[in-house]
């Protein structure tokens, strides 16, 4: 019967389908592999093969016929896959299997406009000729299928109308390295290069979607997370929603901080007038978002902050709830819930909190964030001030509120502002931190602009990277990933272009870097702990220890050869106060491990020289960039050992990292009985971490009375997080039995949270 098919080649001429050339790639593409057979994809593909079909439409079939085999019991079907992808891609790119040579291709995607025109301008032929021996093409058979997907979908460069394909992987990661270290001397950039490109190709180092999707083509905005602040003025209003438009545009993720804008009723312009209050404006800031694509790569999205006791408070909890109607509800926003210690003080002592506009009670709103001391005093000042506007609620009912809203919703975030100041690299006296942004792992100083030129104000960006635990062999490993990293990130921060001067301005003088980790979760697996159980709080110490350690070194090596960041005077770093010293007490409690790292060496030389960054790291959501390292997600516990993502090119299965040796050891989320250990390991890593953690939390309602969550878990997991010095809260997750499609397969949807914006690497 299949003698009878005939296909359509590529030039419209039809012949009978070869049988034998399917049967050589799918043979081709299972050698090495375990517990795969060649004649099961081939009988799955037959199947769906029909009169006139076009080659590639048969290689594709192929394709879905290896991935729809993947299975807990037959892992090695993603890597079958991905070859035929790989196989399929490089048809689509270059008509061959076999890549061009490096500078044809270059040269080439130049003159097209693909590439950047410098890369010809700042290498020789001579030089793309070297860098095409590093190159080794057959690292592309090491992706799984999800990671091919998710690199044609994302990363390659291409025609996001017509879908064709200019590139495969390895020129990716080769081209990125060349674009970052253009700058440094010619006898040594091309050693780095060749160091940088083995480190990302081989996932040592997992790069952002920014990077990966950016550097090497015309556009040079690369900083995966914006922080913009707005004062309580419509200038600043308004100039606020022109750099969300601008950095939207531009893969950007958005955190916004609106805590300043005063409250609904509030005087304006001595009593001409009554204000709006904050929801108007905060739908003003959603248009701005959902007003630009991110070039195919990634939808808009944002994070706006507000103070626990703004006057509005009520009122903005509920702006995601699907209770409302439009008029009073902003659902395509995320929300950041700002507290610190007198209000987590009124909620266990039982008392009220007061709830103010913030343009009522002079300098509360700074102090909030930079003098504890001085807020408290405010505060308690102002509460007696008869003559100030005020509403007084009980402590409890607003954190029930501000609970049932984060469970709800699962969108409704924490940040501890006390925290993010006290136990940061900023002093925050000259630059105290007063948001965080998309993801909740930025803690960086804003100040409001006026105009989109303000060169007054400051956005902060962050630009972001992560090492994969799963390829540490020793903890020194971080030291040569730490300096590769921090040398070609900053070099990424001379190298981009600043759509907003306030946001160059901030840049190249702070200098901030945000370098975390994926693969926690097999870390823990390979080691034979837990999450649940306190056997992983020690292994947590050391390993965030090293990370840290090696950071601040490379950044202290390179300040001694490139300077200190300009505004290195405003962070506490020059002080010589290090992270190890401003922790959570609370923290000895659970973890008895010794510092291992001679830091007061360290601490000299800091001070001494300086760091080049005014901040190294921050533990960001990393979902699609896991997916292309075949890794488990950030510091996440996976839900299931194979995760289902949807995506635009259909069902993607991955398999846990070594499954068939550790799958007895693999701690999945929902296994895990409660929160507790899982904080306590956030607040340990936290106790190096000189930014913040995108932590979740995670409920099963059936393992409560009547399958309902009580408040006072809640309200009991927010303490916990707090007392162990935790700075933010990400996701708020329900455990609703759809993931759960079989047993041990979960499913992950794509969303328009970080996924949306340019934070989850």
């Amino acid at each position: 019967m299949n003698k009878s098919i005939l296909v359509t080649k590529r030039n419209g001429k039809q012949e009978p389908i070869n049988l034998d050339k399917i049967h050589k790639v799918i043979t081709w593409a299972a050698e090495g592999l375990e517990n795969v057979s060649v004649s099961q994809v081939e009988l799955r593909s037959h199947i769906q093969f029909y009169d006139g079909i076009r080659t590639s439409d048969i290689h594709e079939t192929i394709i879905r016929a290896a991935a729809d085999l993947i299975s807990q019991e037959t892992p090695d079907y993603q890597y079958l896959a991905a070859r035929l992808a790989i196989f399929h891609l490089r048809k689509k790119a270059y008509n061959q299997f076999t890549p061009p040579p490096l500078y044809e291709h270059v040269k080439k995607l130049v003159d097209t406009k693909r590439y950047d025109k410098h890369l010809l301008e700042d290498y020789t032929q001579e030089e793309f000729e070297a860098m095409d021996k590093i190159i080794d093409h057959w690292r592309d058979m090491n992706f799984s299928y999800a990671a091919v997907k998710q690199l044609e979908g994302k990363y390659l460069v291409q025609n996001r109308v017509t879908g064709e394909i200019y590139e495969s992987a390895q020129f990716l990661y080769i081209l990125v390295a060349a674009c970052l270290f253009a700058n440094y001397p010619k006898d040594t950039r091309l050693n780095y290069i060749k160091r940088f490109y083995d480190a990302v190709s081989t996932f040592k180092i997992s790069l952002p979607t920014p990077i990966m999707a950016g550097v090497r083509t015309p556009t040079r905005q690369f900083s995966s997370c914006v922080l913009i602040e707005c004062d309580d003025s419509l200038d600043s209003i308004n100039a606020t929603a022109s750099a969300i438009v601008k950095y939207v545009s531009q893969r950007a993720g958005i955190g916004v901080n609106a805590g300043r804008i005063r409250a609904l009723g509030s005087s304006i312009r001595g009593g001409e007038a009554f204000h709006t209050g904050c929801i108007p404006f905060y739908k003003y800031f959603q248009t701005a978002v959902k007003s630009c694509s991110q070039g195919g790569v990634r939808g808009g999205a944002a994070t706006v902050f507000y103070p626990i006791w703004h006057l509005e408070v009520e009122s903005l909890l509920v702006l995601r709830n699907n209770r409302g109607v439009e008029e009073n509800r902003v659902r395509h926003l995320d929300y950041g819930v700002q507290i610190n210690k007198l209000m987590y003080q009124r909620l266990i002592k039982n008392e009220n909190i007061t709830l103010f506009s913030p343009s009522d009670v002079p300098g509360l709103y700074d102090a909030f964030f930079a003098d504890q001391d001085k807020f408290e005093s405010l505060y308690q000042q102002y509460e007696q001030d008869v003559n100030i506007r005020k509403r007084i609620v009980k402590a409890v009912e607003l954190f029930s509120l501000l609970m049932q809203e984060r469970a709800s919703t699962g969108r409704i975030y924490i940040q501890n502002v006390d925290h993010c100041n006290t136990h940061s690299p900023f002093n925050p006296e000259l630059a105290p931190v007063h948001q965080s942004n998309l993801c909740m792992e930025i803690a960086l100083p804003t100040k409001p602009l006026y105009n989109i030129n303000d060169e007054k104000g400051e956005i902060a960006l962050c630009t972001l990277s992560a090492f994969n635990l799963g390829k540490i062999e020793s903890l020194d490993d971080f030291e040569e990933l730490a300096d590769l990293t921090v040398r070609a990130l900053d070099s990424l921060l001379d190298y981009q272009d600043y759509p907003v001067p306030a946001a160059r301005n901030s840049s190249i003088n702070r200098r901030t870097l945000g370098i975390g980790v994926i693969n926690y979760a097999y870390y823990l697996a390979k080691h034979g702990v837990k999450y649940s159980d306190g056997s992983a709080n020690n292994l947590t110490h050391r390993t965030f220890e090293a990370m840290q350690y090696y950071l601040l070194k490379a950044s202290n090596n390179l300040a001694k050869e490139k300077g200190a960041c300009p505004l290195f005077n405003e962070t506490t770093y020059s002080q010589g106060i290090l992270p190890i010293d401003t922790y959570k007490k609370d923290l000895d409690s659970i973890t008895k491990e010794p510092l291992h790292y001679d830091w007061e060496s360290l601490r000299e030389s800091i001070k001494t020289y300086g760091l080049r960054n005014s901040t190294l790291s921050a533990l960001m959501p990393s979902e699609t960039s896991s997916q292309i390292s075949n890794a488990t997600n950030g510091i996440e516990p996976p839900r299931g050992y194979i995760s289902v993502k949807a995506s635009k090119d259909g069902i993607l299965k991955q398999v846990v990292p070594d499954y068939n040796d550790l799958k007895n050891f693999y701690e999945l989320l929902w296994q895990i009985p409660n929160n507790t250990g899982y904080l306590h390991l956030v607040g340990i890593m936290q106790k190096f971490i000189d930014q913040s953690i995108s932590a979740n939390t995670n409920y099963d309602p059936t393992k409560f009375p009547n399958d309902k969550v009580p408040m006072k878990q809640l309200l009991a997991d927010l303490l916990t997080a707090y007392k162990f010095g935790v700075k933010t809260l990400y996701y708020h997750n329900t455990r609703d039995g759809a993931e759960d499609i079989q047993g041990d397969i979960a499913l992950t949807a794509s969303d328009d949270g970080c996924e949306g914006g340019a934070c989850k690497i």
